[in-house]
Formats: structure tokens, sequence, C-alpha cells
């Protein structure tokens, strides 16, 4: 049991930065909603409740955040790890990204 809480605090180690995750969905937010317009850093305040679903700006809570880190540590190490398979049937120790492009429709479905 102790083994399982090592690797759970070593994954949480591991994952993605939280803030870089937030900046990244900021910055794919304000240019759907805007296209191209300058958007300030009210992206992450709660709209007041009289304001339109409209004019609310998106914004993800801290669990999201959370959750969106370990689904993308998830995906990145799944693709490592199926690429690191077909350099292995090569016989390579080099993952290429010739593998990457093998293995990424599927690993697309897959997710």
């Amino acid at each position: 049991m102790e083994d399982f809480h090592e690797e759970t605090r070593e994954a949480r180690d591991e994952t993605f930065n939280p803030d870089l995750i937030r900046a990244i969905f900021k910055l794919v937010w304000s240019r759907r909603t805007d296209r191209g317009v300058v958007v300030d850093e009210a992206i992450d305040i709660e709209p007041a409740a009289e304001t339109s679903r409209r004019n609310r700006s998106t914004s993800a809570n801290a669990s999201a955040l959370q959750v969106s880190c370990e689904l993308l540590r998830m995906f990145v190490a799944e693709a490592v790890q199926r690429c690191a398979v077909i350099a292995e049937a090569e016989g390579t120790t080099t993952i290429e990204p010739t593998h990457l492009e093998r293995v990424l429709p599927q690993l697309l479905l897959d997710f």
C-alpha cells in the first residue's frame, strides 16, 4: 500500500504545471471568443449573477486544472510508450518523429 502512495506522489510531481495549462486554456478561450481582439486578464474572474451567459468569460477551477494536467501527463506517457514499442520493433533505441506519426491516429482515437 505504501508503494501505491509513493507512486501517486511521484506522478503528481511529474505532471504538467497547472499555471501553464491555465495559460494555454486562457489563450484558446480568448482566441475563440474574440477572434483577434486583445483580451485583458479578466478571464478568471467569476461573473456576476446578473451577467448573461453570452457575456461571461470562461474559467476553470483548480480541480479541473489538476484533472487536465493529469490527462495530459497520461496522454504523453502513453504516446512515448507506444513510440518506444515501435522503435524497439525496428531495432532502434531512439524515438523518431516518424514513430509518433505512426501511433498518433490510434492514440487520438483511444483518448
